[in-house]
């Protein structure tokens, strides 16, 4: 004859629920980190995916200015480079290659525009250069988190904040509107990451 088989107390059931318990919130803990680490670990990739891609931007264009003054909407002649850090657009200028995988009838100098409008970065380029008449130009969206946006251009061996040079008194000849500075430097300062700094030369 069997003996009577006895199942578990109270006692051991309420041991076992709390020793469970523990080990469940210890688990969820950890994966709730782990999965916090992943989406903060994801979110920076992605955000140094847009730093570098606004900087290689940046670079590309500024390193493929040409000195090529354009007339705007008024009829106006502009220089082929203009910066201003009090400006709506801090930085604008013609540069070349300009893509035209579509064969479209259009030049290969494009004119375009960086403007900081709250706290986001945005590059404007206009379909042509002399416009002879109101024309939108197209936004596209660099960069947001942007604190500031600067620009100093080298001048023989002097800095200056804005572009071009004021003509001094001594010059008898008309400013040349396709003059370019030595070169360009950049400053991206950003809420996250802070200044980024870009010194480039350019052609010729």
């Amino acid at each position: 004859m069997k003996p009577p088989s006895h199942g578990f107390t109270l006692l051991e059931l309420l041991v076992a629920l709390a020793v469970f318990s523990i080990m469940a919130t210890a688990a969820y803990s950890g994966l709730r980190n782990v999965l916090y680490t992943r989406a903060a670990v994801e979110e920076q990739n992605r955000r140094l995916a847009a730093v570098q891609l606004a900087v290689y931007r940046l670079e590309q264009d500024i390193e493929q200015i040409v000195p090529r003054g354009i007339r705007d909407e008024y009829g106006q002649s502009q220089d082929a480079l203009l910066g201003d850090p009090l400006a709506t657009n801090r930085l604008t200028l013609t540069r070349t290659g300009w893509d035209n995988p579509l064969g479209q009838p259009r030049a290969t100098l494009q004119r375009l525009a960086y403007r900081l409008r709250d706290g986001r970065l945005w590059r404007l380029h206009w379909p042509v250069l002399d416009r002879g008449g109101p024309l939108e130009p197209r936004e596209t969206l660099l960069l947001d988190r942007v604190r500031d946006f600067k620009a100093r251009f080298l001048e023989q061996d002097d800095w200056r904040d804005d572009w071009p040079p004021p003509s001094s008194s001594e010059e008898t000849s008309k400013p040349d509107p396709d003059r370019l500075p030595r070169a360009v430097e950049i400053r991206l300062i950003l809420e996250d990451w802070g200044e980024i700094t870009r010194l480039l030369f350019l052609p010729g």
